[in-house]
């Protein structure tokens, strides 16, 4: 199916110079362009990961606690439902958790996917970490699993040329579809 293309430029308020362009405008991520909010030093002062579970869990976009660590949306998701295992403690390499650590941060993992598949009808998922910051992590001193959706046909033009993600619904409304979903009754947070 061909999209529309207008034939001359279309005025768009606050575009700047008409153009044929339709602009989807997602300003929330200029905080994250800019690196506000972005972690100094090593340390857990300041750190979001060490924040995030003293917040409530609707605030904090935390799906689900354990006892070693959390699962929280990602508020710059890759796709709608990006979901992050963090564990408690601050630390920033894998070899790092100890044996009750990993064992829970791989539960998590697979209670994310399920909760997942059971919320959103995922088909599949891209899952891992990132170690360091010349490996692409953001928060490099925190550790955290990506456990990231995915559905068939869910790639497109906009985010390959328009650096541009589209996501169906609030942040707040995503997590609570995620946490109503979760699985393990233990594990369960309240709304």
């Amino acid at each position: 199916m061909a999209y529309p293309v207008p034939e001359k430029p279309v005025p768009q308020d606050g575009a700047g110079v008409p153009d044929g362009f339709q602009r989807l405008w997602m300003p929330h991520r200029m905080a994250y362009i800019k690196g506000e909010n972005r972690v100094v030093g090593t340390g857990p002062e300041g750190c979001p990961f060490c924040q995030i579970p003293r917040l409530d869990d609707a605030e904090g976009l935390i799906v689900a606690r354990g006892s070693l660590v959390f699962t929280v949306l990602n508020l710059y998701p890759y796709n709608a439902g990006h979901l992050m295992v963090c564990p408690y403690r601050h630390v920033a390499d894998y070899t790092e958790l100890d044996e009750p650590e990993t064992a829970e941060l791989a539960e998590h993992t697979k209670l994310a996917m399920t909760a997942l598949r059971a919320a959103s009808g995922a088909q599949g998922f891209n899952i891992g970490m990132n170690m360091g910051g010349v490996a692409g992590a953001g928060i490099a001193e925190h550790l955290h699993q990506h456990v990231v959706p995915r559905w068939g046909g869910d790639t497109n033009f906009l985010p390959v040329i328009g650096g541009t993600k589209v996501l169906p619904q609030l942040l707040r409304e995503t997590r609570d579809l995620v946490a109503a979903s979760w699985p393990a009754a233990s594990h369960r947070v309240a709304g």
